[in-house]
């Protein structure tokens, strides 16, 4: 087709990828190049407007590296993140809602026995976690590889830091014949997201805070049941109501009292969703 113009281009496009042979990625593809179009046409976008979201982009990969992954940042602020996991996790009533899973998850994480600290080191006021790993009908579940990590109290992770001399705040354990889990951290605090990137950028140009509420990551995995990716958040946080990433969900939230130490607790108990049986 020749003489292409406005009107006729996005058409020519849909014919020429009209042959891709998996049918979803030829699902998707044509419903991106279909939703580009109309919206380039909606806010008659300028070559120079085009170009400057080229920039952006290129800005977003350069940022991502082992340590820090932009990308999964401009989705979460986006909502993305939070939608593609509504959309592929709906659990049934009683298992635990997942959340994002965040830039700053490392799959080498060091191995910790039950009651051991995996702060090691990291500053914060102590904390104590403790919960069970149950069924949907209640059945403790032994043997779950139970994955932690969070932010210190500077609100960054180990990983952020330009030489971190070891791994803090993080670590893997595994539930006890009864189900149960506890282990030694710091309390969670709010922070905010890195802003040093386009995703700083977008959040300045769009007037939002980059604040997370106060929250302790959790990826727990068990045969037979679905992996479950969350976190656990501080019901006394101001920034519930407006998480920069849109993670929060009501049954996510929990009581960390202050004990008269000067200490934290948090108790929490992981309800996860069998993989369903193929017939």
């Amino acid at each position: 087709m020749r003489n292409l113009n406005q009107d006729t281009i996005t058409q020519a496009v849909l014919e020429r990828i009209a042959n891709t042979p998996n049918p979803r990625t030829k699902e998707i593809v044509t419903s991106l190049v279909t939703h580009l179009h109309d919206f380039a046409r909606e806010v008659k976008l300028t070559e120079e407007e085009w170009m400057q979201g080229i920039q952006f982009l290129t800005k977003t990969g350069q940022m991502c590296d082992a340590k820090r992954q932009e990308f999964i940042l401009l989705s979460d602020v986006l909502g993305l993140s939070m939608l593609t996991i509504a959309l592929n996790h709906d659990k049934p009533a009683g298992c635990t809602e997942p959340t994002v899973f965040g830039p700053f998850f490392l799959e080498e994480a060091p191995q910790y026995e039950l009651g051991a600290d995996v702060a090691n080191g990291a500053k914060g006021t102590p904390c104590l976690v403790s919960g069970r790993i149950l069924s949907l009908t209640g059945e403790t579940i032994p043997g779950a590889k139970i994955n932690v990590w969070q932010a210190d109290e500077d609100g960054l992770y180990d990983v952020q830091y330009v030489s971190p001399d070891r791994i803090q705040a993080r670590g893997i354990l595994t539930s006890d014949a009864n189900g149960g889990y506890h282990f030694k951290t710091i309390v969670a605090e709010a922070y905010p997201i890195p802003t040093d990137g386009p995703t700083g950028d977008f959040l300045k140009a769009t007037s939002r805070h980059p604040w997370r509420p106060a929250h302790l990551h959790f990826m727990v995995e068990a045969p037979g049941y679905e992996r479950l990716i969350t976190h656990v958040f501080r019901a006394d946080d101001q920034y519930l109501d407006s998480d920069a990433v849109f993670g929060v969900r009501q049954t996510l939230i929990a009581d960390w009292p202050q004990q008269a130490d000067g200490t934290y607790t948090m108790n929490y108990d992981f309800v996860l969703n069998p993989i369903a049986k193929k017939s």
